[in-house]
């Protein structure tokens, strides 16, 4: 009897010391909030066979990001659908309708990682995670770099994607199916 409540002692000692240290190790890695200021999420699509591109703003959510500890890192980051920018207002305002991105019922375009590893390229991370458009999430995978700057990291990255994986338009002989997304985040510290 005696050992077993030496045993559920020592077992509760160690779960304490263990939540203590993934608590301590977990706070170290360094939080980040995405600006607008310094950054661009621009996307680039052929429209009857000329490249067309947008921009949208709104970035918010949270970043952590350590290069020397990539096991905790972790991007959740969302643009406000509404502000898509074409520079032209007549296709902005269509864009925003129900057959494309429908911002009234869906007001964030979020990506959120699920794993971000080094690459063979010195300076350059991989990004993998879920890409959510219109209630609509796909996997998605791309390179980025991290450059330290005024305190916090400017990432940039690219990847492709097919906008009728998210219900945005329907087929169309003028739209291309495929587009490029540019995204350029800075990021400073909370």
């Amino acid at each position: 009897m005696i050992q077993m409540s030496s045993l559920k002692a020592n077992t509760k000692n160690l779960s304490v010391a263990l939540l203590f240290f993934f608590t301590a190790f977990y706070s170290m890695s360094q939080t980040f909030t995405p600006k607008d200021e310094g950054s661009k999420v621009k996307f680039v699509i052929k429209n009857f066979g000329i490249n067309t591109s947008g921009t949208f703003q709104g970035l918010s959510g949270t970043i952590r990001f350590d290069p020397a500890n990539l096991s905790v890192a972790l991007f959740n980051v969302s643009v406000d659908a509404k502000t898509i920018d074409t520079d032209i207002r007549a296709r902005d305002n269509h864009l925003r309708k129900p057959e494309y991105f429908d911002v009234d019922k869906y007001p964030k375009i979020n990506i959120v990682s699920t794993k971000i590893t080094r690459t063979n390229t010195t300076g350059y991370f991989y990004f993998y995670g879920n890409l959510m458009i219109k209630g609509v999430s796909k996997e998605i995978s791309f390179p980025f770099t991290a450059i330290s700057k005024d305190g916090g990291y400017l990432f940039a990255g690219e990847f492709k994607m097919n906008r009728r994986d998210f219900s945005v338009g329907s087929n169309s002989f003028s739209l291309s199916d495929e587009l490029t997304v540019k995204l350029t985040v800075f990021a400073n510290k909370n």
